[in-house]
């Protein structure tokens, strides 16, 4: 069976190792450098499979050395936001956080593939490949595949349609400079345009945009959980079972929309090599600004890591 590691036992990486053991999808290694935690939790889970029905193994631990000849790491460690905190304030402590953890991983699992979940994420998944060296395909962010399902979900919520009815897409930054693709957003094939009104529209893409901060703002002490472990479970899914799935994903793009030197929120086709394919989508004027717009946001956070020194 292939081996999963979950970097940070907090709200995500927990739920993430849960669903990946539930889904008997791989054996996890749940890493954290809280003493104690990530081996209780492990071991809670370990304890739910009789019940559950899983075969899948998972180990806690502090130890780096116990992540050695993962096929895949799944980065979640990171300080969350709270109310009034921008992604872009995270960037320093986050930062040295992936930079630590692209030290073991560059040793022990050279052939992995690695998919970010850390915020700043297209920043975050930027400094990752920088500091492993891997072929850019096998650094992967996730954040297209969140920010599309909570779009999908506020259509479904409009409409009073199934989830599993509606399909959209969300290009760019995982932050307030998203860009929700009306053109590419479908229930059972239909345009949403041809559904709701352009205020309707408008209202889910702006909810979209702020989906994130909307629970931040509810919770009070701590961030989204559920919907982000079950976004990059669904990319776990693709790339170890070699699905091929078109997902939204932050891929590295080279000339691809325009853009060059940098991780964004592009359409993908993801399997066992990683980001197999980008698909390049027709977008229209309005589009393509905003797309502009949202790379323009992660360059400015690329300078302040090069300012801190952090990226070079």
């Amino acid at each position: 069976m292939a081996k999963v590691t979950v970097v940070g036992s907090g709200f995500v990486g927990m739920t993430t190792a849960q669903r990946i053991v539930e889904d008997n999808l791989a054996d996890v290694c749940l890493i954290d450098i809280v003493e104690g935690k990530p081996q209780g939790i492990a071991l809670d889970l370990m304890q739910s499979g009789p019940v559950r029905g899983y075969s899948s193994r998972i180990v806690g631990t502090n130890d780096p050395k116990a992540t050695y000849g993962s096929d895949l790491v799944i980065v979640t460690a990171g300080l969350p936001r709270k109310p009034g905190m921008d992604r872009s304030d995270l960037l320093g402590v986050n930062g040295k956080i992936v930079q630590a953890v692209a030290d073991y991983v560059k040793v022990g699992s050279p052939n992995a593939t690695v998919l970010v979940v850390t915020n700043p994420l297209d920043t975050m998944v930027y400094l990752m490949r920088a500091m492993l060296g891997f072929p850019a395909e096998r650094v992967i962010g996730m954040a297209g595949v969140l920010d599309s399902a909570r779009f999908r979900a506020f259509i479904a919520m409009e409409l009073g349609v199934s989830f599993e009815c509606v399909h959209a897409m969300v290009l760019g930054g995982h932050g307030d400079s998203m860009v929700p693709v009306p053109k590419y957003a479908t229930v059972s094939g239909i345009s949403i345009e041809e559904l709701m009104t352009q205020e309707q529209i408008q209202r889910l893409s702006d909810r979209t945009r702020n989906g994130g901060a909307e629970i931040v703002n509810l919770l009070k002490t701590g961030s989204a959980y559920y919907a982000p472990a079950a976004s990059v479970v669904e990319m776990a899914h693709s790339v170890l079972r070699d699905q091929k799935r078109l997902l939204p994903c932050a891929a590295y793009l080279t000339g691809q929309y325009g853009l060059n030197d940098i991780y964004m929120g592009v359409p993908c086709v993801l399997g066992s090599k990683g980001v197999e394919r980008i698909i390049e989508l027709k977008l229209n004027e309005a589009d393509r600004a905003s797309l502009q717009k949202s790379a323009d946001a992660i360059r400015k956070d690329l300078d302040v890591l090069r300012k801190q020194g952090l990226l070079k």
